[in-house]
């Protein structure tokens, strides 16, 4: 492709001003057993997939106390710990389990300092780089969840706060508790529910997470990528991926797997250049 119709990105952002990452990171929630439950089917090969990730370039890693329960958290500490000092290390709280494919939201500060607690112990850590908030409680009121996490940032148990499934306004009421640096949502090239978000994160300087970042299935969606797969000689997958990484500078991915096969393939991902005509192409496609 001559380099005048590619559409160039930056590969890396600056979390909270201070920690430099690759766009392209991990995130580790399959690394888990089934139902993201349990220990892995194959531990062995989630420790390959974490070691490789960070041969490949990954400096950030997302995770949560509640993949597992535990056990995402701490395959990263046997993997990699002691870590890097250029890898960073997001995990999240607010959930609690009760077996496979089983989610409770409790943001309540007593469970909220539990769960914080046993991340910076399985991570082997005395301070978490990014700190998310799985979700805001329906049951708890706001102010005492961030008054939790203001706490706890000020006790240095925590450098930067995030946040994960919220809206604008959900945002703009932590941004008077503390300096929220990311904003973890749902989103792909067919799944735009949260594109006030993504430009309000942007005009904040605030990293987007997308979480589930390929496409989920809709006609429109895979006929669009399989079309732009095969001028690139890429699958579907990396074209979705491709397309978060050139839609916005703050966007960074975390594509989850428990394959090395399958990581070194999404890793590829970063060598793929579209063009403005393959993004027009791409941002025709909306969710149903």
């Amino acid at each position: 492709m001559p380099a005048d119709t590619a559409t160039a990105y930056p590969a890396t952002f600056a979390i909270g001003g201070d920690f430099t990452v690759n766009r392209l990171g991990y995130g580790a929630m399959r690394i888990t057993g089934k139902g993201i439950w349990g220990p892995p089917a194959d531990h062995d090969e989630s420790i390959r997939v974490l070691r490789r990730a960070v041969e490949l370039g990954v400096n950030f890693i997302d995770t949560a106390d509640s993949y597992g329960p535990n056990a995402s958290e701490e395959l990263i500490a046997e993997a990699l710990h002691p870590y890097q000092k250029s890898l960073v290390v997001a995990t999240k709280g607010g959930y609690l389990r009760t077996g496979p494919d089983q989610w409770t939201i409790d943001a309540r500060p007593q469970h909220l300092e539990e769960a914080l607690h046993g991340s910076l112990k399985r991570l082997k850590v005395e301070q978490i780089d990014l700190y998310q908030l799985h979700r805001f409680d329906p049951n708890v009121p706001v102010e005492k969840t961030l008054e939790f996490l203001q706490k706890a940032q000020r006790q240095g148990l925590i450098k930067h706060i995030g946040l994960s499934e919220v809206s604008v306004e959900q945002i703009k009421k932590a941004q008077e508790y503390v300096k929220v640096v990311s904003v973890q949502n749902m989103y792909s090239v067919d799944n735009r529910k949260w594109e006030a978000e993504l430009e309000y994160t942007r005009a904040q300087g605030m990293a987007f997470i997308p979480w589930y970042p390929l496409a989920g299935g809709k006609g429109q969606a895979l006929a669009a990528l399989d079309q732009l797969a095969q001028k690139h000689g890429a699958t579907p997958q990396q074209i979705a991926l491709s397309w978060l990484l050139h839609r916005a500078p703050h966007v960074l991915l975390i594509p989850g797997t428990s394959r090395v096969k399958h990581l070194e393939e999404n890793m590829k991902t970063a060598a793929i250049q579209l063009s403005a005509e393959d993004m027009a192409a791409l941002d025709k496609v909306r969710a149903a």
